[in-house]
């Protein structure tokens, strides 16, 4: 039987990574909940014990049910009937899977009928849900909307939304609109007050709407009248239950076909104010938008992990001259290369969501008390690491995503070019990782400041203290030289006190830093265990070239040259 928790030990790896056991105690409150709750854990072990078993089972599901699905899902789609959405069959199937096995819900509270886990087993979820189908993770990982209630809804709401959710309801955001893409404080939805009922009443079309037929959904619109900024625009949580939304169509897309990115035409639709007024974009949107990006970094990397095994599957059983393909330097590269993408990005994700756990289970304390002058400090110092590592993971983990498919469908060939092969789905459903929720230029423009300012920079050399083995001092040696290369160029381009010369850099400075991190992180997991050795060596030989090629144009240019590339 498949099980994609089991068959990737890797996962296990991050799992049990030295900080859970603090994020898992403050998480839990020191397991004050084993008094209420019969499920709930009564120390670390019990709780590690806990999540292994959940992701086992949501292995399985994954091997097991979603992964059998999704070609036939990716050939017959989601329809539209009578305005609203019908999933493929395979896709109603993965529903049912998932809800039965009680894996909505799963970082939500106790209280509310979730199961309390830290974020890092619910992102394991997802990444392995990504692999069995890239386009049924935006399904079932939109629940991730519902921490946005928890955080921001009143009581009464979350009461009543979220317990619908951990039962297996589904959700939706509804931010863009035909005329506002990613520059969303120009959304012009209107949101109305109807005095006469109490209730707020939205008119007008949402486009590119993920799973837009969901159950639940977080709607951005324009609740100040005369307003065309993004201070005009409020929070509010729609319920399919009250009507008065339709499905016009649902987008014909390259990839993840089995997802319905859906065309909504609002016609006086009953909504209730989620939070405060004008703070839509301000405040909600951001965490929102935060959180799906890390869902993103971790759909890209499940899609990379399928890309590589199917790669590597294929360079093994695939003979030409008389042997494996895998044999021949050029595809053993490939696959080399492929692997090492994959840890890389994958330890990011991971250490992305272990500093998003924190700052937020912080946020979750001092909701309940004071925090102490410490905790506090710590919870700033996590929350900065997040706001700076989270562009980077979704960013440079769906670049990586997309160079892994691509290069699965080239070890294979004109077969690869083929829809018998599973790898042409994984190619057409990859490409949209480096797009929405924000293009890889967007992701760039969030992370700049962190190397403006010197936040990537604190953090390598963090980094660069710490002990590793001694085995892997030559590759130390290198990143520490990439790190003084790093230095030495975001220095000239700062000094010229240029925007636009900043901006004419930013992507290769940020993929600086990212191999640079990216690179540390490796050589932590293969001094905890000698299995991501290989790809410690591989990718700081790969970053290292990757590094000095941004050092030498960098400091090669100049802001004349920069006009050539403005014409």
């Amino acid at each position: 039987m498949a099980n994609f928790y089991n068959d990737n030990p890797d996962l296990r790896h991050h799992l049990t990574h030295p900080l859970m056991r603090k994020i898992v105690e403050l998480k839990e409150r020191n397991y004050s909940d084993a008094e209420k709750y019969d499920y709930a854990p009564f120390n670390f072990e019990d709780a590690l014990d806990s999540y292994e078993k959940v992701l086992e089972i949501a292995g399985e599901i994954s091997g097991e049910v979603v992964a059998p699905n999704a070609e036939d899902v990716d050939h017959e789609g989601p329809h539209v009937v009578d305005g609203h959405v019908v999933y493929a069959k395979g896709t109603q199937e993965n529903l049912k899977a998932l809800i039965k096995a009680g894996l909505m819900g799963i970082s939500l509270p106790r209280r509310y009928d979730g199961l309390n886990f830290s974020l890092v087993p619910y992102i394991m979820a997802a990444d392995m849900v990504s692999r069995a189908d890239a386009g049924f993770v935006n399904i079932w990982g939109l629940q991730d909307c519902a921490e946005t209630i928890y955080e921001f809804a009143d009581e009464d709401q979350r009461k009543k939304y979220l317990p619908r959710v951990c039962a297996g309801e589904t959700m939706a955001m509804d931010l863009t609109e035909p005329d506002a893409g990613s520059d969303l404080q120009a959304v012009m939805l209107k949101a109305t007050f109807n005095e006469a009922d109490g209730t707020w009443r939205l008119n007008g079309v949402k486009r590119f709407i993920t799973n837009g037929d969901g159950n639940i959904a977080l709607v951005l619109a324009r609740s100040e009248e005369g307003s065309h900024d993004g201070r005009g625009l409020s929070m509010f949580i729609y319920d399919k239950n009250d009507g008065g939304v339709v499905v016009r169509r649902i987008e014909n897309k390259m990839g993840i076909k089995g997802s319905p990115t859906c065309e909504l035409v609002f016609k006086n639709a009953k909504a209730e104010l989620c939070g405060s007024r004008k703070l839509g974009l301000i405040k909600y949107v951001m965490a929102l938008m935060n959180g799906a990006r890390l869902g993103i970094a971790a759909q890209s990397v499940g899609v990379s992990e399928a890309a590589y095994r199917e790669a590597f599957a294929y360079a093994n059983d695939r003979k030409q001259f008389g042997k494996p393909i895998i044999e021949f330097p050029a595809v053993f590269e490939m696959i080399s290369l492929m692997k090492a993408k994959l840890d890389a990005s994958r330890s990011l994700l991971y250490e992305t969501t272990r500093f998003v756990d924190m700052y937020k289970i912080y946020e979750d304390i001092a909701r309940e008390r004071t925090l102490t002058p410490e905790e506090r400090q710590e919870m700033k110092k996590y929350q900065k690491l997040a706001d700076a590592f989270t562009p980077m993971a979704k960013g440079m983990g769906s670049e990586f995503c997309n160079q892994n498919a691509y290069d699965a469908v080239q070890v294979h060939g004109g077969s690869g070019f083929m829809k018998d092969y599973a790898c042409e789905r994984i190619y057409r459903d990859a490409r949209i990782t480096s797009i929405y929720e924000g293009t890889t230029q967007l992701q760039v423009v969030a992370a700049i400041r962190h190397v403006t300012t010197g936040s990537y920079l604190k953090q390598i050399k963090a980094y660069e203290e710490e002990t590793y083995s001694e085995n892997l001092s030559a590759l130390k040696e290198k990143l520490v030289a990439m790190t003084a290369q790093f230095e030495e160029a975001v220095n000239v381009v700062v000094d010229c006190k240029d925007t636009e010369y900043v901006d004419f850099h930013a992507r290769r400075m940020v993929e600086m830093a990212g191999h640079i991190i990216m690179g540390y992180l490796l050589l932590g997991d293969a001094t905890r265990n000698e299995a991501f050795v290989k790809s410690a060596n591989v990718y700081v030989n790969y970053g290292e070239a990757e590094v000095a090629k941004n050092s030498k144009f960098i400091l090669s240019s100049s802001m004349d040259k920069m006009s050539v590339y403005k014409n």
